[in-house]
């Protein structure tokens, strides 16, 4: 058998386990949590966005909350940003791709609402022009990045910065780090009756 098979699988728990092993990660999933819990019973909406794999990741994590998670309930408001194939061509032709997120938040962004940029490096321009704008809106950022959160730790009221630099090991870690936040925003604003 190629030893790169148990080699990448016990990458994937190492990293993961180091995020088990800090009570100061576990609180951040649970704040970030919290604050998307928040927005929604406030009438806000959860936006979501991203680059290629984190792409898919911020669509996946946008249909847990907008469709369904564990159990059937109504939707949640919450999307990705890169979803209208033709917003995104049209933005990027006339405006620079650097602008697609940006333009997006402000015209679909209000106060209140959250914005989750998911970045492996933490340093996508697009993503932080976008941060500049929840700024003037008073919309709450939730970055989730590698170690180190590039220019994305800085901008962001909550940083999820996956202990990581391998791309593969910090996207794996994004999903679950996601997939339990819409777990219990959903158990929140739905709680399971028994």
């Amino acid at each position: 058998m190629n030893p790169r098979i148990k080699e990448a699988i016990q990458q994937s728990i190492d990293v993961k386990e180091s995020i088990l092993a800090t009570e100061e990660w576990l609180r951040r999933i649970e704040i970030a949590a919290d604050m998307i819990t928040a927005s929604l019973k406030g009438g806000g909406k959860i936006h979501f966005c991203g680059n290629g794999g984190s792409a898919a990741d911020a669509q996946h994590l946008a249909a847990e909350l907008s469709g369904r998670f564990y159990y059937d309930r109504p939707p949640l408001n919450a999307e990705a940003l890169h979803c209208n194939s033709s917003y995104l061509t049209a933005v990027g032709n006339d405006y620079g791709y650097e602008h697609i997120f940006a333009r997006l938040m402000r015209g679909t962004g209000h106060k209140g609402d959250v914005l989750i940029g998911i970045s492996t490096s933490g340093n996508s321009k697009n993503i932080l022009y976008a941060y500049d704008v929840c700024k003037e809106l008073g919309i709450s950022i939730i970055s989730m990045t590698g170690a180190t959160g590039g220019k994305m730790k800085e901008a962001s009221d909550l940083l999820l910065n996956v202990p990581s630099t391998d791309t593969p090991r910090i996207q794996e870690s994004h999903i679950m780090i996601g997939h339990i936040i819409c777990e219990l925003v959903e158990s929140a604003i739905f709680p399971k009756k028994v």
